[in-house]
């Protein structure tokens, strides 16, 4: 069954590292599949659907995203468990549709449309281990065959197994037997600060891999969540899928003719294959450039995956990268939902074209430093200018694209630093930042629950980095506490007068930065008015004495109304990537009276899948500071698709907006 016996042998570190390997290349593989028929499928009236089935269509393309989502998540484990073991992760994958012996004859794995088939097929993948669910038809295996060998091998081989839960208990058990050979911390050998955590990203599986425990954990979140699960899992993929295949076949039943997607290429590739069984040649030339394009895009943003586990936290370029890494995620969306709705060519009529998700030769992450960030920034302008080529009027899946990647573009060449060196080219005791030199000895610092603590004589200096969106009142108006673009210590409370530091802290709008008193002056307090201001294409900017979920939140908070945030209910950034438009100057509603108390507290409280409910004295404001409305209750749009914002007009539901909430 496996390459080595995990109740008899210990695999080799070497073989540890194959196996996650492959585990990373099935979850890329799974996750790419599931985008693919999600991209396939029809999206309005005018696409042959009725109101009804296009309210269905809408909500399984929501499930199915959520899915991939989700198979992100479990990649970024196994690439947080490969690096804990010393590895690299294994970002590539081999092209589609995969060679027979590259995973086990069971497993099939190759793009194709949404339909009952493939519909079928991803419910065989994910069904439970005793689940009795036939595959799809059109995904049997080429041809049977084994990959178990016989005897133990010192050279890493392919192991068989039936389903992907299967697959991680076999991973466990070798790891349990790696600890137990090594000791934890012979086995947990790798530098934990280049994972990935939930302070870059907001993805289930991105908890930092430090002990046998935390690696084990992540396994069974995977099966727990999908693969392998128990029947009665809830919300597990088997159940996702299965809630689907059910409302489909009643949709079916109501009306034979229905079609929810349209008839994308099973396997597209944009060259005549030298192998063609199995594959559809793209020769429509919008539809070649099209799909060139997503897949330049795919391959930069797997370069910048890579290059986020090469550098360390703290390391400016790490969040850098895979912020623009998510945002090509978005620019790749409406180019793979065009290449979806056009045709393939002459040789496959009545086919359409679909993203065929090509990746690079090889993947693996460039050198850390100026010549990393001069190939994104290069890179970055190519496909912005290509986007810019194709964009078509009238077309607002083209001109999506080419406003995300013009955006992306102008982002990567404003924030990566082409003049800061390499990290091993930085003498120990040189600073990089010449203007603003660190104090000696650096301050006492400490980090727990996400919130950095730096303790000054006068002030301690808090810094919560989930809520920073990066306005820059800190490095700009305080630049020797502040230090941007260094390595180690980079707060300082001792170089600025406190009072002058104070006011610093207030101007942070997200209430990233507070403060802590040691000269007995009065510690931060609520403002004397309660304000939301609404920033141009961005997030509402609170201040007032705020109570988010029934907690105390501080006085200062920049909470999401795009609706695309990872940090919900604060804003991360995400409307750049995204391409929210918002004005920022909302119309004055009708006249009120000024309230007769204009502080106190202020709740806010996020919806499930719907708006934040604000309860108390609040003043909401454009983002100059004009009035807009004066409320003591109000439901707060942050789906990003209110056509009344500020205010929710219950665009959520329509859309199948999904957030945590009461």
């Amino acid at each position: 069954m496996v390459s080595y016996s995990p109740l008899h042998s210990t695999p080799s570190r070497e073989q540890a590292l194959h196996a996650l390997y492959e585990a990373a290349e099935l979850e890329h593989c799974l996750m790419c599949t599931y985008l693919y028929a999600a991209f396939s499928l029809k999206s309005s009236i005018d696409e042959g659907l009725t109101a009804e089935q296009l309210e269905a269509v809408t909500r399984w393309r929501h499930l199915i995203l959520q899915v991939a989502t989700e198979e992100m998540g479990h990649l970024m484990a196994v690439w947080n468990i490969t690096v804990a073991l010393g590895g690299a992760p294994r970002i590539g994958r081999s092209n589609f549709p995969l060679d027979p012996g590259y995973l086990p004859a069971g497993v099939v794995v190759k793009l194709a449309p949404f339909n009952a088939a493939t519909l079928q097929h991803f419910i065989y993948l994910e069904r439970p281990a005793d689940s009795n669910e036939p595959d799809g038809d059109g995904f049997a295996p080429e041809r049977v065959f084994s990959r178990g060998a016989t005897g133990p091998r010192l050279t890493p081989m392919g192991m068989d197994y039936d389903t992907v839960g299967a697959f991680y208990q076999t991973l466990g058990n070798g790891l349990r037997l790696l600890a137990e050979a090594h000791g934890e911390d012979g086995a947990m050998c790798g530098d934990a600060s280049l994972q990935l955590s939930s302070e870059e990203v907001a993805l289930p599986g991105a908890k930092r891999v430090i002990c046998l425990k935390t690696a084990l954990a992540a396994f069974n979140a995977i099966i727990t969540q999908g693969e392998g699960a128990q029947h009665n899992t809830a919300d597990s993929h088997y159940q996702k899928f299965a809630s689907i295949r059910a409302e489909y076949q009643q949709l079916l039943a109501a009306d034979p003719d229905f079609v929810p997607a349209f008839p994308a290429a099973t396997n597209p590739v944009l060259r005549r294959p030298p192998r063609p069984e199995g594959r559809v040649w793209i020769e429509d030339e919008r539809a070649i450039a099209t799909v060139d394009l997503a897949n330049a895009a795919y391959g930069l943003m797997l370069r910048l995956l890579a290059y986020t586990y090469a550098v360390p936290k703290g390391d400016p370029d790490k969040t850098l990268s895979l912020d623009l890494a998510i945002g090509l995620m978005h620019a790749l969306t409406p180019l793979a939902e065009r290449a979806a709705r056009l045709p393939a060519g002459p040789s496959n009529p009545n086919c359409h074209a679909g993203v065929s998700f090509i990746t690079l030769r090889d993947a693996s992450a460039l050198p850390p430093g100026p010549g990393a960030r001069r190939f994104f920034c290069e890179r970055f302008q190519q496909l912005a200018e290509a986007a810019e080529r194709m964009r078509e009027p009238g077309d607002p899946r083209t001109t999506a694209a080419a406003s995300i990647l013009a955006r992306l573009a102008q982002r990567a060449k404003q924030d990566f630093d082409l003049t800061r060196p390499a990290p091993w080219a930085i003498p120990a005791a040189a600073s990089p930042n010449t203007t603003s030199p660190a104090p000696t000895p650096a301050p006492a610092a400490s980090v727990q629950d996400g919130i950095e603590q730096v303790d000054g004589k006068q002030l301690t200096i808090l810094f919560e980095t989930k809520r920073c969106i990066h306005a820059r009142f800190c490095v700009t108006g305080a630049p020797t506490v502040f230090l941007a673009n260094v390595q180690g210590p980079w707060i300082h409370p001792d170089t600025m007068d406190a009072e002058r530091l104070v006011d610093i802290a207030h101007a942070c709008p997200s209430g990233a930065i507070r403060y802590q008193r040691h000269d007995g002056r009065p510690e931060e307090s609520a403002p004397p008015v309660n304000l939301a201001a609404t920033r141009e294409a961005g997030p509402y900017a609170f201040r007032g004495d705020l109570r988010l979920n029934g907690g105390f939140a501080g006085y200062r908070a920049t909470l999401c109304r795009c609706g695309a945030s990872k940090n919900k209910p604060f804003c991360d950034g995400s409307h750049h990537d995204a391409g929210f438009t918002a004005t920022g100057e909302p119309p004055t509603g009708d006249a009120t009276e000024a309230l007769a108390v204009r502080n106190g507290p202020l709740h806010i409280d996020p919806q499930l899948n719907g708006p934040l409910k604000v309860r108390g004295n609040l003043e909401i404001t454009s983002g100059t500071g004009r009035m807009v409305a004066r409320v003591t209750s109000a439901f707060l749009c942050r789906c990003g698709h209110s056509q009344n914002k500020p205010f929710c007009d219950g665009s959520h539901a329509k859309v199948g907006f999904v957030a945590d909430g009461a």
